[in-house]
């Protein structure tokens, strides 16, 4: 096996401290390298050579191609990145356009389906991290990434570090889940990360969470397409349907534009089954027929 350093071309090291400058997390750091070089292979020469129409021809290639209205617009951002900020030629990007992606409505569990899915999690470990994720509405990231140091029981809040957007907040800590969190502690005493990997130096990753998802859905005979992800779209859906106000569920999911938590609002069926039809406020019976003369 070859003790070689792998060695970076100057245009690629540039970007990434460009990118490193900016604070960029190391897999956005990763991803926009793999989209650049994605482009370079379909250019078959050296990126920082390609003019607005290469672009432009990019784009219509990964668009006959079928690629995904998200993979493109993450490639456009790569792209936009590299040639504004690193080559400082903003110009050449103006043929990229964001493509809209399609809001589909998000898999919604009840609660009786939640319970069922935290019943049937392999284990106290996974049992708390699945209920964190719900009990929370944490995304699979944030909780991966939560500290034991996190946990303010006097407060009862959950300090979220760096969640997307690269923005610290707070988010709700429930008696009950601060009961089977301590059940937690005491059983493992984790020292740093509150749910620590195979390495305790690292924390578990999300796609340990994901296989676990997978497995207790199975175990809990729910058909539904569910993953971590599943168990925040429910905590919103259920704090809407509990007449708790949109601007406060933004707050708690962390999301920039309340657009983005207004989407709940389609899949809320409590909410939208409790509002009263104006057709009820008419006090027409329409249901009565008048004989014929």
């Amino acid at each position: 096996m070859s003790d070689k350093p792998i060695t970076i071309s100057p245009l690629r090291q540039r970007m990434i401290d460009d990118m490193t400058a900016r604070r960029f997390k190391e897999k956005v750091q990763k991803d926009y390298v793999r989209h650049v070089r994605t482009f370079a292979a379909f250019l078959g020469r050296s990126p920082d050579t390609a003019t607005s129409d290469d672009l432009r021809r990019f784009q219509l290639h990964m668009a006959q191609q079928q690629v995904s209205p998200w993979s493109i617009n993450a490639a456009i951002a790569a792209l936009r990145f590299f040639f504004t900020v690193t080559l400082e030629r903003p110009d050449t990007v103006r043929p990229l356009r964001i493509v809209n992606e399609p809001r589909k409505a998000p898999v919604v569990l009840s609660q009786e389906e939640v319970a069922r899915l935290l019943q049937a999690a392999p284990g106290l470990k996974y049992k708390a991290a699945l209920s964190v994720a719900y009990g929370a509405g944490l995304r699979v990231s944030e909780v991966a990434n939560l500290k034991v140091s996190d946990i303010d029981s006097q407060r009862m809040t959950l300090r979220v570090e760096q969640g997307k957007g690269q923005r610290d907040r707070y988010v709700m800590l429930s008696p009950q889940l601060l009961e089977l969190l301590r059940d937690w502690w005491q059983a493992a005493r984790p020292q740093v990360w509150l749910f620590p990997g195979q390495n305790p130096i690292n924390p578990i990753t999300p796609r340990q969470l994901n296989r676990t998802v997978t497995a207790a859905k199975s175990l809990a005979g729910i058909s539904k397409r569910v993953s971590p992800h599943t168990l925040r779209h429910s905590f919103a859906t259920h704090l809407l349907e509990q007449g708790v106000d949109i601007r406060v569920i933004q707050v708690l999911l962390g999301h920039a534009k309340l657009e983005t938590t207004a989407l709940y609002t389609r899949v809320a069926v409590n909410t939208v089954r409790d509002i009263k039809s104006p057709l009820e406020r008419l006090g027409v019976n329409l249901t009565k027929r008048t004989r014929p003369a």
